[in-house]
């Protein structure tokens, strides 16, 4: 790579003017180094050279300082972790500006995001010149010179990411997703290699591609392959051969599809892996990236159909589903997870099963599911190491094979998955620390995960992206309803119809229930349902079922029961503001407790989504929410033998719409409840 001074003519990180400083270039495809005007720069201790592999892997985009932390220490940080952190940092930014003042930030190493960035270019850094050189050559329209691109890309690279650093197993995800690149390059060069009869060319890098990843197929597949087209037909029935009985000794698997296909066509055809060309026109390298394959695949590995049964009336989310789909389906080089929150009761288990069987064809290799219980169960979250043995079962290890330790078994799933192109459903996570240990490595997966916390930790250091869902159109809720109800009921009042999703505040859960129990009782006019709804006045009642089961109820409760005593106290004082909206300092003076208790207090509600953040210092309250929270209060005062009249009108709230009542001067006759065959 050819090396420029910083400054504005350069147009480097970011690029800012400046005095023109030293040429400097760094290196994290192998050992870890930097370089100033052609002089080596001692990085200095282990644990900077991993905060700047860090930095370098990241090429560009900021790291966490939580995410330093976890780098360095892992699970058990100590109290002056982050100040450590600091001191790394200022080592750094004095190593590479020698002249810069204490405290100054400097130009390459700045503070982002509540972290820390190093401002690279191409030029700069061998990651970004190897990235640079694949966009081309997937780009590029000639075959050769597509060829000669790859090898140039993959020439960047001396050894694994951070590879005199990095010596724990397993390897931290932000080096491991870099090395996935290498071996994707190479899987893509050595495609279109075979298409233009270069074998040769890219077979050194594929074999170090086997080396490095010795249980990834589709790498293995292609290698055989090159081997094959590049006269070594003995070498790549060896290779065959070496793999299956390692792999049958290590994890007790037969090879998979990719591997089996490309060992049954060169048996076919050992002079012809790549498509035919003769009187077929040019073909480009994208072309020839789509028509190169392995033979039909061979099924071999169980089928994985643990997706559960879509609800036979999903309507609405139209464009959530689909710019869902596309992100979770997209062809790239990262691993795609989705991580959709809400509050209880929203919808999120539905949309995400609902999105996986409509996607799930792009997964041939089949979809695994798994509740965590997060929210809903009376013995706590699901433990990931469980959750990881009971994957591991279905993907065909056995049970003997299982390694004790969960970060043994993530690094076996891993593996396992490393050539399967498979689709996870995540439902109910508590936390993105019981998530991260059951994500897959490669690329080929896809993950949904649903929670009621926003998981932006894993957002910051696992890549997912963030989707927030939020109840219904009165117009969608109004649509489901019916379609749930179908032609057995009275679907005829609309006037009913949309008192009765107003009252249900459009939560998909409550509208469930009420459908369930129109369907039970066709003969009950919806006008009575949605007069009941109203009588119900203040409380949750109306949700209950025969033997006082109230799933509304228990969905919130779930939620309430985590939080600490200040922010129950907040959350059980909601309703004395009266409405739906509240400001920071609206919430801050329901309770007599000093401002920065207050805020961790609004915090908690936030993130267990009692409180939905609107816009910056506004939130919102479900109107069922607040009902749940005005009960609460009441049984508080009870409790504590503070009389209702004392404090009366303290916990009114109206459901959902302030204000209304029924008109009739006496609440209607108790319907016949039941509970609803589907939550």
């Amino acid at each position: 790579m050819t090396m420029h001074p910083r400054g504005a003519t350069t147009g480097g990180p970011a690029g800012e003017p400046g005095a023109v400083g030293p040429s400097v270039r760094f290196t994290v495809l192998g050992p870890v180094r930097v370089w100033a005007d052609g002089v080596e720069l001692p990085t200095g201790p282990r644990q900077q050279r991993l905060v700047l592999a860090a930095l370098l892997a990241r090429a560009g985009r900021p790291v966490s300082l939580e995410e330093l932390v976890a780098l360095l220490w892992e699970e058990d940080p100590p109290a002056s972790a982050a100040n450590a952190v600091h001191r790394y940092v200022g080592a750094l930014r004095r190593l590479l500006e020698p002249g810069l003042p204490a405290r100054a930030p400097g130009q390459w190493l700045v503070r982002r995001a509540g972290g820390y960035l190093l401002r690279v270019g191409p030029d700069e850094l061998d990651l970004l010149a190897f990235r640079h050189l694949v966009r081309r050559a997937r780009a590029a329209a000639d075959a050769d010179e597509a060829v000669d691109l790859f090898v140039a890309a993959l020439e960047q690279w001396r050894g694994r990411c951070a590879a005199d650093v990095v010596t724990a197993d397993p390897v931290p995800r932000v080096f491991a997703s870099v090395d996935h690149e290498y071996v994707a390059a190479v899987s893509a060069a050595a495609t279109v290699a075979l298409g233009c009869d270069r074998p040769g060319a890219v077979l050194l890098a594929a074999r170090q591609a086997v080396e490095r990843q010795p249980f990834n197929e589709q790498v293995l597949a292609r290698t055989m392959l090159l081997l094959t087209a590049d006269g070594k037909q003995a070498e790549a029935l060896t290779l065959y051969h070496r793999f299956r009985a390692d792999l049958k000794e290590a994890l007790g698997l037969s090879p998979g599809r990719d591997v089996r296909a490309a060992y049954d066509r060169i048996l076919r055809e050992p002079r012809e892996p790549g498509p035919p060309t003769a009187n077929a026109g040019p073909v480009t390298p994208a072309a020839t990236l789509r028509q190169v394959r392995p033979e039909a695949p061979v099924p071999h590995h169980p089928a994985l159909a643990q997706l559960p049964a879509d609800l036979p009336c999903f309507m609405g989310r139209t464009e959530l589903l689909e710019q869902a789909a596309r992100f979770a389906a997209a062809d790239d080089d990262a691993l795609r997870v989705l991580a959709v929150d809400g509050i209880a009761g929203v919808g999120k288990t539905a949309l995400a099963v609902h999105l996986a069987h409509r996607i799930a064809a792009s997964f041939p290799d089949g979809q695994l599911f798994a509740d965590l219980g997060g929210f809903a169960s009376a013995d706590g979250p699901a433990e990931a190491g469980e959750i990881l043995a009971g994957f591991l079962a279905a993907l065909g290890v056995d049970r003997t094979r299982v390694p004790a330790r969960t970060d043994a078994r993530a690094a076996l799933f891993r593996s396992v998955l490393a050539t399967r192109r498979v689709l996870m459903v995540l439902d109910n996570a508590h936390d993105a620390d019981q998530v991260r240990p059951l994500l897959p490595g490669s690329a080929r997966c896809s993950v949904l995960i649903t929670s009621r916390r926003r998981l932006t930790d894993l957002a910051t250091m696992n890549g997912a992206r963030l989707m927030s869902l939020d109840v219904p159109s009165a117009q969608e809720a109004a649509d489901c309803f019916v379609q749930r109800v179908g032609t057995g009921g009275p679907v005829t009042d609309a006037a009913a119809i949309s008192d009765i999703v107003e009252r249900c505040g459009r939560l998909p859960l409550a509208l469930g229930i009420v459908a369930a129990r129109a369907t039970a009782y066709p003969d009950v006019p919806l006008r009575r349902i949605a007069d009941e709804l109203a009588a119900a006045g203040e409380n949750l009642e109306a949700f209950s079922d025969n033997d006082r089961d109230n799933p509304v109820r228990a969905a919130f409760s779930w939620s309430y029961r985590l939080l600490g005593s200040d922010a129950a106290r907040l959350f059980r004082a909601l309703p004395r503001h009266g409405r739906g909206r509240l400001s920071t300092a609206e919430l801050t003076r329901l309770v007599p407790v000093p401002a920065h208790v207050a805020a961790e207090a609004v915090a908690a509600l936030v993130r267990a989504r009692l409180l939905t953040p609107v816009r910056p210092d506004r939130y919102d309250v479900h109107p069922l929410v607040l009902a749940y929270a005005a009960e609460l209060a009441r049984e508080s005062r009870r409790r504590t033998g503070v009389t209702r009249t004392a404090r009366a009108g303290a916990g009114r709230v109206v459901i959902p719409s302030a204000g209304r009542r029924a008109r009739s001067g006496r609440a209607p006759a108790a319907l016949p409840q039941v509970r609803p065959a589907l939550r």
